[in-house]
């Protein structure tokens, strides 16, 4: 069944059931499912925040950004 936003209810409830599963509770598992809500505000302290990756830079470095260009000057 779906909710009024296309989401999925019974994946929400099972993903939250996991979450909560067992005697502690992942509270950044729970915030995370907050956070899927639209328009919720959920605020991350910076250990919670780092757990979960927002601050793992995954960009390309310029040798790789160089590398990957599709307009060559060199003639191959």
């Amino acid at each position: 069944m779906n909710n009024k936003d296309g989401v999925n209810d019974s994946n929400m409830n099972t993903e939250l059931e996991t979450a909560l599963e067992g005697d502690t509770v992942d509270l950044v598992a729970v915030k995370l499912l907050d956070a899927m809500v639209p328009g919720a505000v959920v605020e991350f302290d910076p250990d919670e925040a780092e757990r979960i990756g927002a601050f793992n830079e995954d960009a390309l470095d310029e040798a790789d950004a160089l590398e990957s260009r599709i307009d060559s000057t060199s003639h191959e």
